[in-house]
């Protein structure tokens, strides 16, 4: 098992502008992933599988649904604290995160804002808990960028509502208790319906051979036919708004979330470079390195910033989904960079499992196209500036 000797890069003192709370909060869960994340995870990447033991430990961080209040069993923190355990979960694995965003962002936060309050009541305590596991069914085989063409429909029989379709892409979906499911209403209609496992045919078969993200669990959501209650349907937002208010808040903590796995590239990096002797000196005194080393903390630091003033913004209600986009492409195309670059200090060595970064490079190859991809959110950033839509 891979001893974590990571130590958090903060040229700006960021620290600073934390309160005691987010500092405590974000150490709880960089201590937790040291401890439980760091000694197993790449060994659960080699085998492709979700290391499901560490569900307890991360509802013990408040790592789903830190912003929801403690009625409903969140931890009722703010913006910031959530993006920081983000940060330290992604530090350890994006596929962790993945698990930990999609229970937050797109099974709780719909479940919440536009969910009924038997629903709330019903659900949130125990997705909070991790006795429920949740996932978030948008994206479809012929519908990724453009999910308004979504064909998965369900159709009022009276006392129960028919609903048919298939969702691919699905993180949690091998295992998750219950779906988010969007689907369009007889009149093409956007609506949010939880399905829950069980019912009869509902299917949810893995995605296997994945190059990223091996380490989280993927798969399906096959509907045919199935009866859905209407008790289930979440009444208080309807339109392809909705879903999107949802990935609003799963692209946040993923702008959050990808400075760590790029601290984590970077620590190792700068580690490696001060201890490997070639020439007899370390090659952290060689000008390319320097130069390698010293752009990826500049980088770090504007994401650290960047994603600091988002969490602010945020907290006052302020933040723009356009704003939320910029920092989402620009702090992950940021991470994956210097995955690259950290893979090149570490020669050779930079792609076997004894080092994290390789691990990170690969899992940042999805984070970088889903949540939209990364030219979506460029056209994303063009229209707002513009006021021209620039998708077709």
């Amino acid at each position: 098992m891979r001893t974590d000797n990571f130590q958090a890069p903060d040229y700006y003192n960021i620290d600073e502008l934390l309160t005691d709370e987010h500092k405590i909060v974000r150490d709880a869960a960089r201590e937790w992933v040291k401890r439980e994340v760091s000694p197993i995870i790449e060994d659960a990447a080699q085998k492709a599988e979700f290391p499901k033991s560490i569900i307890s430990g991360l509802a013990e961080i408040g790592a789903f649904g830190p912003y929801i209040p403690e009625e409903y069993g969140g931890a009722g923190l703010d913006q910031i604290s959530y993006g920081l355990i983000m940060q330290e979960i992604e530090r350890g694995d994006s596929g962790v995160r993945s698990t930990a965003s999609v229970q937050s962002s797109l099974v709780m936060y719909p479940i919440y804002q536009y969910g009924t309050e038997e629903q709330r009541k019903k659900y949130l305590p125990k997705l909070a808990s991790g006795e429920f596991m949740g996932c978030f069914g948008l994206t479809e085989p012929d519908h990724g960028s453009n999910p308004g063409g979504m064909t998965t429909n369900f159709k009022d029989k009276g006392d129960h509502y028919l609903l048919n379709g298939a969702k691919m892409w699905i993180s949690n979906a091998p295992f998750a208790d219950i779906a988010v499911v969007w689907a369009k209403d007889e009149n093409g209609r956007i609506h949010g319906l939880i399905v829950e496992r069980g019912m009869e045919g509902f299917s949810t078969p893995e995605t296997h051979n994945k190059w990223s993200l091996r380490a989280s669990a993927t798969g399906e959501l096959i509907f045919d036919n199935v009866k859905v209650p209407k008790e289930n349907l979440m009444p208080n937002k309807s339109g392809l708004g909705a879903p999107l208010g949802c990935l609003d808040s799963a692209r946040y903590g993923i702008a959050w979330g990808a400075i760590g796995a790029a601290m984590d590239c970077y620590d190792t990096a700068l580690r490696y470079a001060k201890e490997r002797v070639q020439f007899d000196k370390p090659i952290a005194g060689t000008q390319l390195q320097q130069k390698k080393l010293a752009e990826m903390i500049t980088e770090i630091t504007k994401a650290q910033l960047m994603a600091w003033r988002l969490g602010v913004l945020k907290n006052e209600g302020k933040a723009t989904s356009a704003q939320i986009s910029m920092a989402k492409r620009n702090n992950v195309e940021m991470a994956i960079k210097i995955a690259r670059e950290a893979r090149q200090v570490l020669g050779g060595m930079g792609i076997t499992g004894e080092y994290s970064i390789m691990r990170h490079m690969m899992n940042l190859e999805s984070v970088i196209t889903y949540e939209g991809t990364h030219d979506i959110h460029l056209l994303i950033t063009g229209m707002d500036i513009t006021g021209i839509p620039a998708f077709q």
